[in-house]
Parts: C-alpha cells; structure tokens; sequence
C-alpha cells in the first residue's frame, strides 16, 4: 500500500513540475505604435520584443526591447529602447499587468545620435489563448519619458502582439 501511494505521489509531482514550469517564462512579439513628442511631435512605428521571468504567480522581472522609425523633422530616424524592472500580473483569463522599468534610449537620425537614460509606467492585459501556453496581448499602453538632444520628450507607446509562456 505504502509503495502504491508512494508512485501515485511520484506520478503527481512528475506532472505538476512542468506545469508550473511553464508559467516561469514569457515571451512577446508585438507592433508598437509611439508618440515621440519632438519638436515637431511625430508618430512612429516598430516593434516591441518582451520577456518576463516569474518570481510569483504575481510578479516577475521583465525586460522590453523596442524599435521605432519614422520621419523626425523630414529626417529618416529610429529610436531604441532597452528597459528593464518588475511587472506585476494578475494571473487570470483576462490577466492584466503593470510594470515601472528603468534603463536607456538611443536616437539615430540625419547623421545625429544621442543617448539617454528611459524609464517606462505602463501596463496592459493579456487574454489567454489555445490551453493557456499563447496570449494575445489586447493592448500595451506605457508612457516613456526620454532627454534625447538636451531636450526632454514626454514620450506614449501604444501595442498588441503575441505572448508565449515556457
């Protein structure tokens, strides 16, 4: 009896160990829509790659990658973004998220290049979808502060795409 409960509890801890291991890591692939508060403001375009680790079912540390271009003052420029800092999730169905992430921005355009340092206040909801390993995240609104050229810029980031849990 003793060896029968002890497999059956092995069997279970087999299966609840992946489980749970999925839910560690995400992935996303989205479009990102920015408006870059230059003088003249513009809107750009680009993509937005995330990642984020779990700590908790609640709260992870994520990283945000992204890539806007465009015409800033009738010049072909981008800009890049590298963040990184905790989010927080409420893991349902519906799973909203809001995160506060630190690290830099660099512009490039008309032969001029600038850094600086960026900081993010965002948030979003994902709906899971096809057995709760893929996500589509609705809607990813963050606002993006940056000093690029001496100037600051009171940045907003609008995007949607595809998340993947591992």
């Amino acid at each position: 009896m003793l060896r029968k409960l002890a497999f059956l509890l092995g069997v279970v801890a087999i299966m609840v160990v992946p489980t749970r291991a999925q839910d560690k890591i995400e992935l996303s692939a989205s479009y990102s829509y920015m408006h870059f508060s230059a003088t003249p403001a513009v809107n750009l375009n680009g993509a937005e790659l995330g990642g984020q680790y779990k700590i908790a079912d609640w709260l992870g540390v994520a990283a945000d990658l992204t890539g806007e271009y465009g015409k800033v003052g009738g010049v072909s420029s981008s800009i890049y973004s590298y963040l990184f800092g905790p989010q927080v999730t409420w893991p349902r169905r519906i799973s909203p998220f809001a995160h506060v992430l630190l690290g830099a921005a660099h512009f490039d355009g008309g032969g001029f290049a600038n850094r600086s340092f960026a900081w993010d206040i965002g948030g979003g909801v994902d709906m899971r979808i096809h057995n709760g390993r893929f996500s589509w995240r609705i809607i990813q609104g963050d606002v993006l502060p940056t000093h690029l050229g001496s100037i600051q810029q009171h940045n907003t980031r609008v995007s949607t795409g595809i998340v993947v849990r591992f």
